[in-house]
């Protein structure tokens, strides 16, 4: 898109599914749409807020959202915005994520109030609370891993108990094992320090949005009427309409280069012949460990070795469209339904394998194509191959129903219909090769006409709007005739470049 407005270059995207999105498509079945993984649409870079706002314009009749970061107030006025049509808007939506654990709910962030305190019982607090002086006067220093990070942020007692089990069901390996920098990209700001910081703000009557100054306690965002896909299926078309082309089902299986610039890449022709398609610059977000796998010649045996081995954690979705939801004295629901208002809960009990539950009423109305119906998104962690992988979708759909049963979320009898979605390398994970990393990427970012963005593109475990912003810095490199990428890696390692994005730098 910022390619074809600028107007200099033509891009050729290369699709490798029969649609746009990635991970943040809309997946439709029977009417219903599913958000894999959850997209809220909050930034704090303007220009990604603004750029989202020209795509889908915020719909009418929706209440104007005060956010405030880095110290600065924004409004966001939505009094005269509407979209070319009702279908084509931005929703303003209330932000609710809770724990699940003990069969209770816990609030996300962790917030230090009457529920938590109730929740937690006084031996539980008492430990938590003694565990997190003890972790303020003896951190772990140097913070090697995640463990180390969550410990120096929460104490021991907190991160066992709300930390520990979810984060080594999300990851499948232990936490000791993980960098520290996954913490600092995915929950930074985020400590005790800062949940009493939140709890003071509320009782002095500040605990609206204009007082959350982190990412993860904004408490509105924006949301397309139809799901994430909604806004990139919107972007593709204007792309087509403005001179740009994307041809779908184009595998890309390898990449052509020497004399330190990429030539070309090859895709799967008609009958699996090679086909070569030559350009003056290459753009990928495909998974590192694929595209060095393919490149032509072959790089450094130790690069090789670097990629091939780089992890990746994969996921599975199932939906299931239920009449009701149990009733549960935490759940803030009058609805006859019984459903949370949660846009998607935490599951932290350790008899279930189950990660998070999408509420996807919650995210948009018109996800689901029967109101007076719930539409559930069970998101499980997996290994491609492993027995969750490999299950059959008939059982898998039993067995999520049935873990949901346990839980004394649904009684099975209420199940309605379902689906399963598997979703390969979603997750680029921090541990095993990753520790060899910047081998990898200075050998890649030594192609001068290469730029790797996104997720995948970079292994780096980004928001879609770390992602967008990646792709911004990148065309801005091309059409400056630059090759440093050192701005594209600075992306979400830290706050400042949201500094410099605000003040046009």
């Amino acid at each position: 898109m910022e390619l074809v407005r600028d107007g200099r270059m033509q891009p050729l995207v290369l699709e490798a599914s029969q649609e746009v999105g990635g991970i943040s498509r809309t997946v439709e079945y029977r009417g219903n749409r599913m958000d894999i993984g959850g997209h809220r649409f909050f930034s704090k870079s303007d220009w990604v807020m603004n750029w989202w706002r020209e795509i889908l314009p915020i719909a009418t009749n929706q209440q104007a959202i005060s956010i405030a970061y880095q110290g600065k107030q924004r409004t966001v006025d939505t009094d005269g915005f509407a979209g070319p049509e009702r279908d084509r808007v931005m929703l303003v939506r209330d932000r609710l994520s809770r724990i699940y654990f003990l069969r209770k709910y816990f609030d996300y962030p962790i917030k230090l109030n009457a529920a938590t305190i109730g929740n937690l019982g006084f031996v539980r607090l008492m430990r938590a609370g003694f565990s997190y002086v003890w972790a303020m006067l003896f951190p772990r220093r140097p913070e090697r891993s995640l463990e180390d990070f969550l410990i120096n942020r929460f104490g021991g007692e907190l991160y066992r108990t709300f930390f520990k089990d979810y984060t080594e069901k999300v990851w499948g390996v232990a936490c000791d094992q993980i960098s520290a920098e996954w913490g600092a990209q995915r929950i930074k700001g985020l400590s005790i320090l800062e949940a009493l910081r939140h709890a003071w703000r509320t009782l002095r009557g500040g605990g609206s949005a204009a007082q959350a100054t982190k990412t993860s306690l904004i408490e509105h965002f924006l949301y397309p009427r139809l799901g994430p896909g909604q806004l990139w299926q919107e972007v593709a078309r204007q792309v087509s309409d403005q001179g740009g082309e994307i041809r779908f089902g184009q595998e890309v299986s390898g990449l052509r280069h020497g004399d330190g610039r990429a030539l070309g890449v090859v895709v799967k022709g008609e009958g699996g012949q090679p086909v070569e398609i030559r350009g003056d610059f290459v753009i990928s977000t495909m998974p590192i460990k694929d595209l060095v796998a393919g490149m032509q010649p072959p790089p450094p045996e130790d690069v090789g070795r670097i990629a091939a081995g780089l992890p990746y954690r994969d996921f599975i979705t199932v939906g299931l469209l239920v009449s009701r939801m149990r009733a549960n004295r935490q759940s803030q629901s009058a609805r006859s339904d019984h459903m949370p208002p949660d846009n998607w809960i935490y599951i932290q009990d350790r008899d279930v394998r189950i990660g998070r539950l999408q509420i996807f009423n919650n995210w948009s109305p018109d996800l689901v194509a029967d109101e007076g119906k719930v539409w559930l998104g069970l998101e499980y962690f997996c290994q491609e191959g492993d027995d969750l992988w490999s299950m059959d979708d008939a059982s898998m759909k039993a067995f999520a129903a049935g873990e949901l049963e346990k839980i004394e979320m649904i009684d099975r009898a209420d199940v309605l219909d379902g689906t399963v979605i598997r979703v390969p390398k979603t997750y680029p994970a921090y541990f095993g090769a990753y520790e060899n990393f910047p081998k990898l990427r200075s050998w890649i970012d030594g192609i001068d006409n290469l730029f790797l963005v996104g997720r995948n593109g970079m292994h780096r475990y980004n928001n879609q709007d770390h992602s967008m912003l990646t792709a911004k810095l990148a065309v801005e490199a091309i059409l400056a005739g630059k090759t440093d990428k050192t701005a594209i890696w600075a992306v979400n390692v830290d706050d400042d470049y949201h500094e410099e994005v605000d003040s046009g730098g």
